[in-house]
């Protein structure tokens, strides 16, 4: 098949690591990070820099071995690393193979005709409630919001078929009207752990590639997170989350969405785990859409506010420009008025409305579009008032941790 994508290096070198922590500093549970001088809030209201030390619990279901201890490596001492390249270097596949290279059978029907509560899940698995069309999921003791991102992603196709593969897995193909086919596997939890955009010519774009056989041999969640050190924030954090407040030139959104994962991954992860473990979103940096205003209560984007997203989509652009098999998790956030539950399914929402807004108004395909909504679980700000900076929408490019990069050696 075709070679993945290229994607693009760094643009500048970051930040050199900071010095060992003190003696007396007590270690961080694994998945966690550490208290850092370089991640400190300067405002004493604020809270931690990384969303793995914002949460109260772990979140894991069952526990990973029979003595229910953790399994995190060491932590890596080495510098950040320089390129999506270097960053990605042991999570490489020896072999990535064609979205399509699997013989499947046509299915009758959609698998949205399905009933969500009776399709199957892992084990330790519970539907709490539904809430519209976003469900409320338990996995031991994390909770989650789910979603069906089909019409998002069929809206305006030419045509839509699935087909049956082996092991309970879904292909779905959308086919657009320029020819393009974008190819989605799902395992048989409904877990994208393929993606690729096949163009007429027959060249595969891979934006997201797992080896499956992993999930079958694994029957319940847990968090990859648990399998890493602590996560140590060794650049400045204006250099790990950039506040859309204040970006003074629209070109700095490209620079920092360009730069590399802060940490060196050690496996490709599929899409719900990156959605599911902050220690793994950790380990790339984030815009804060903090500019963007909601009516509360409200997922729906005022005309007026749509011009704020115009320099986010122009680098998202140029960097989709560089490598066409980009993907970018669009996060929501609530504040802390209201039920868990319905802000989780608030802050989903808002995240697909970000995406479908980016799509509609300025072209972004909404194949490179992914969106979790976290309801108030990750505060900016520790407050349970009505907070205008913990009601916003981030960004992170995720594609180092979740597809191959061709350039990789």
């Amino acid at each position: 098949m075709p070679p993945a994508a290229t994607e693009p290096t760094a643009p500048h070198t970051e930040a050199p690591a900071t010095g060992a922590p003190a003696a007396t500093e007590q270690p961080a549970k694994a998945g966690q990070a550490p208290a850092d001088a370089t991640a400190a809030p300067a405002n004493p209201d604020a809270a931690p820099v990384l969303d793995s030390q914002k949460e109260s619990a772990p979140t894991n279901g069952p526990a990973p071995a029979a003595t229910g201890e953790q399994t995190a490596q060491p932590a890596d001492a080495a510098p950040p690393p320089a390129s999506d390249a270097a960053a990605t270097e042991a999570a490489q596949p020896k072999e990535v193979q064609s979205v399509k290279s699997e013989k499947g059978s046509r299915r009758d029907r959609s698998p949205d005709e399905e009933n969500v509560r009776k399709r199957e899940r892992p084990e330790g698995t519970d539907v709490i409630r539904e809430i519209g069309d976003r469900v409320i999921v338990q996995f031991g003791d994390h909770v989650t919001v789910e979603s069906n991102d089909r019409p998002r992603m069929t809206r305006g196709a030419k045509e839509v078929y699935y087909e049956d593969l082996p092991r309970g897995r879904i292909r779905e193909t959308i086919v657009r009207e320029n020819g393009n086919q974008i190819v989605t596997v799902r395992d048989r939890y409904g877990n994208v752990i393929r993606r690729s955009r096949i163009t007429p010519d027959g060249r595969e774009y891979v934006m997201v590639y797992v080896d499956d056989r992993y999930y079958d041999r694994d029957n319940s969640w847990r968090d990859p997170g648990l399998d890493l050190a602590p996560i140590r924030l060794r650049i400045p954090v204006n250099e790990y989350i950039l506040d859309a407040a204040d970006v003074d030139d629209p070109q700095r959104y490209y620079t920092f969405l360009d730069q590399p994962p802060i940490e060196r991954i050690q496996r490709l992860y599929s899409v719900d785990e990156v959605k599911r473990s902050a220690r793994i979103r950790d380990i790339v940096r984030r815009v804060d859409l903090d500019t963007l205003t909601f009516e509360t209560g409200s997922a729906d984007i005022p005309e007026g506010e749509l011009g704020k997203l115009k320099s986010l989509a122009e680098a998202m652009e140029k960097l989709l420009g560089k490598n066409p098999a980009e993907t970018f998790l669009i996060e929501g956030h609530t504040d802390a008025v209201g039920s868990d539950e319905d802000n989780l399914a608030l802050s989903d929402r808002r995240a697909e409305s970000v995406a479908s807004a980016l799509t509609n108004s300025f072209a972004i395909p909404p194949e490179n579009l992914v969106t979790q909504g976290y309801g108030e679980q990750f505060l900016k700000v520790k407050t349970e008032a009505a907070t205008r900076e913990n009601r916003r929408v981030g960004i992170r490019r995720i594609t180092p941790l979740v597809a191959p990069v061709a350039n990789a050696n």
